[in-house]
This record gives C-alpha cells, sequence and structure tokens, in this order.
C-alpha cells in the first residue's frame, strides 16, 4: 500500500504476525496513518506489525509495533492493548506525539542557536 504525498511517496507496510489481515483490518490501519502522513512531508516508509499472542492475559493480547523511516533519525513505537483497533489508535497517537515533539525540537534548536565553545585556542589566520 502506498499513498501519495506532495514531495515524497511514502510507503505503508503492513504485516501481521500469528494474525490475519482482513481486508477491513488494512483499512483501518491505513486510515489511521493517513494522519501521520498528512503531518509530516518527510516520512519515506511506515512499517505496521500487528501480532496477536494467544498465551497472554486479555489486557495485553495485541501488540503493534510501529516503525518510522523519516529524514533524520528513525522513530520506533510499541503499544499493548485488548483489542487490535484499540492498539492500532494508540500507536498512531504515540507516534503522532512523537512527530510532533520532533517538530517543536527542531523549531526550537533553529531559532536558539548556542554558542560552543572549544577545549583549545584556535590557531591564528596568516
Amino acid at each position: 500500500m502506498a499513498f501519495m504525498n506532495n514531495q515524497l511517496n511514502p510507503d505503508l507496510i503492513v504485516s501481521g504476525i500469528h494474525l490475519d489481515l482482513t481486508p477491513a483490518l488494512k483499512a483501518f490501519v491505513r486510515d489511521k496513518v493517513e494522519r501521520l502522513f498528512r503531518h509530516e512531508e518527510h516520512i519515506v516508509r511506515l512499517r505496521v506489525e500487528l501480532a496477536c499472542d494467544q498465551r497472554q492475559d486479555v489486557a495485553h493480547r495485541f501488540k503493534v509495533k510501529g516503525h518510522i523511516t523519516i529524514l533524520g533519525p528513525d522513530m520506533n513505537a510499541e503499544v499493548e492493548a485488548d483489542g487490535c483497533h484499540k492498539a492500532v489508535a494508540l500507536l498512531v497517537d504515540k507516534l503522532d506525539r512523537m512527530l510532533e515533539r520532533r517538530s517543536r525540537m527542531r523549531k526550537y534548536k533553529r531559532h536558539n542557536l548556542r554558542a560552543v565553545e572549544l577545549g583549545v585556542a584556535l590557531p591564528k589566520a596568516v
């Protein structure tokens, strides 16, 4: 599955581990992650892994992992929940908060430059 974006063509990869991916579940994931692609134009690839472990207790049965390949350091997040749809929604919220924080930090660093002290004296120009 791929989405069109203004500058890049980010890829969305959805995979299931011990879980059958239905078309409805794929569509739900695609609809939820569109928000991330609208907020950040530098996303190259977003990989979402849905896993179901029947041996876990009900509250931690579904585990969803997200990996964003972006211009800069990659971002990873993981969420556990009692329902697959709920876990996907929580993961997208978590990734959205991470992207917002990254954006705020980039703006802050761009507008608040700090002086760097060197431990040695610079050589004199001739």
